[in-house]
């Protein structure tokens, strides 16, 4: 008998980031607003887990409207062609403590590529509703030409505008799917 659990991100108590070196000496911060996805357990921990997140692109919140559109257009994600990042787990693997190792497939401007992603479990808690909720802390880094984002401002003294590694960042909460 199967013992599977589907737990959904709860989205107000969740976030999606990322952070990219400008002109390499400082950094720019922006977020998704709008994303949703599940993790699917077998038995009474995460070990071995289905993770599937599906993130809006033209969510995405740098705090400054300008630099989103720029980065919605064909220049980066080419929102209007490819309005989803997907990600798809292969392998939730526990390695020490709250230590986990995330591989999955990510699938961005059209592009789909493995990614291994850090992931600390914060714990577990009883919301006051009699609803048990999960936190998870997820660390990653992207090159972004891998996935066809080669657009890169030079600067007049030759130098690059924009670094190649993207820093991803979430903080995840997920509730069990009542059915």
């Amino acid at each position: 008998m199967s013992n599977k659990t589907t737990w959904a991100i709860d989205p107000l108590h969740s976030e999606v980031f990322f952070k990219i070196k400008h002109l390499l000496i400082s950094t720019v911060t922006g977020s998704f607003r709008k994303f949703e996805g599940n993790i699917i357990t077998e038995g009474t921990d995460f070990n071995n887990a289905k993770v599937s997140i599906v993130i809006d692109v033209k969510s995405i919140d740098t705090n400054q409207p300008q630099r989103d559109e720029h980065l919605q257009n064909g220049d980066f994600f080419d929102a209007d062609l490819y309005p989803q990042i997907t990600f798809e787990s292969v392998s939730f693997v526990n390695t020490a403590g709250s230590a986990y190792k995330l591989a999955g497939n990510l699938t961005l401007k059209g592009v789909t590529k493995p990614i291994e992603l850090e992931v600390e479990y914060g714990g577990s808690e009883n919301n006051g509703h009699g609803m048990i909720k999960h936190g998870f802390e997820i660390t990653g880094i992207v090159n972004r030409k891998e996935f066809g984002m080669t657009w890169n401002k030079i600067t007049d003294s030759g130098g690059l505008g924009l670094g190649e590694d993207i820093k991803l960042m979430a903080n995840i909460q997920v509730g069990q799917l009542v059915e």
